[in-house]
């Protein structure tokens, strides 16, 4: 039960294959569901043997979260699969499993406290970007890498998702094709960015295929080849905390909303579902919704 690649139970890999059928959710959303279930029918093998996870109390339920607080577990990630055991269990519900979604009204969301994303100083993303140079192909491909990362605010997986086919050439644009929730985009690049796309597509060559593939084998960049390279440049710029690529991500949306861009306009060029999503990034500028008032014409109202 405890590998990875075990099937769970026929009712639970039922509405797993629901959820990729029917509600068409993306591989990786379907893959967090797995691994909560999993992570959840373990407990309840040790916990009470022989019941089946559809018939849980709202005891399993706590006793479950008291367990994993214990072991480390943060709120956010607990409050994250207690909602896809929660979709189970009103799956089972609906279904006529159980007599009641013993979850129904039960959320963890309220009481965790929004994370302020991580993002770069202005200063720090300018230093990341000169200390990978144009020396040779290798470096010049990391550096269209972290520009893209940073400029266009992509997800790792939507970097490496790109073919060259995605670079639309007549409007200065990538096209991602396989964003979050399988949500399509296109994402205008900024002009100097664009430049150095332009020269990397020349000096790659070919007209099809992945954009960017590892220097060696020439395979497509995973999200850890990613990592690694976004790690290396942070390093070497004399970053000394944790710089991943989420962290060029949060810069782009915090950046463009420091200087005045709309959130709705952000939160279409970042792929999110909508502007409350984006909304995260007000938190990484202490002040910028009190300086957002003081703008208000009250004086002259009250005049």
């Amino acid at each position: 039960m405890n590998g990875v690649n075990t099937p769970l139970d026929a009712w639970v890999e039922g509405y797993l294959n629901y959820l990729g059928d029917v509600r068409r959710l993306a591989r990786f959303s379907v893959r967090d569901y797995r691994c909560a279930l999993r992570r959840y029918s373990v407990f309840m093998e040790a916990h009470r043997p022989g019941v089946p996870v559809w018939k849980s109390t709202l005891e399993d339920c706590l006793a479950w979260l008291n367990q994993s607080r214990d072991s480390g577990y943060g709120e956010s990630g607990l409050a994250k699969e207690l909602s896809h055991i929660r979709g189970f269990l009103e799956y089972s519900f609906r279904s006529g499993r159980c007599n009641r979604n013993v979850l129904d009204g039960f959320s963890l969301n309220d009481q965790c406290k929004s994370r302020v994303p991580a993002v770069l100083t202005i200063d720090e993303a300018q230093r990341m970007v000169k200390v990978l140079g144009r020396e040779n192909a290798e470096v010049r491909r990391c550096r269209v890498i972290v520009l893209i990362l940073y400029g266009c605010g992509l997800r790792t997986n939507e970097l490496c998702q790109l073919d060259v086919g995605d670079v639309q050439i007549e409007r200065q644009e990538l096209f991602v094709r396989k964003g979050k929730g399988e949500r399509q985009r296109y994402v205008p690049v900024p002009g100097a960015v664009w430049v150095e796309l332009l020269a990397y597509l020349t000096e790659r060559g070919g007209k099809t295929g992945p954009l960017f593939r590892t220097h060696a084998k020439k395979r497509r960049l995973k999200g850890l080849d990613v990592g690694l390279i976004v790690k290396e440049a942070a390093r070497r710029a004399g970053i000394e905390w944790l710089v991943t690529p989420k962290t060029l991500r949060h810069s782009f949306g915090t950046h463009l909303m420091d200087r005045g861009v709309d959130v709705g306009v952000i939160s279409m060029l970042m792929g999110h579902r909508g502007p409350a999503e984006t909304g995260v990034y007000l938190h990484a500028m202490p002040g910028r919704k009190e300086r957002a008032v003081d703008r208000l014409p009250v004086k002259e109202v009250l005049s």
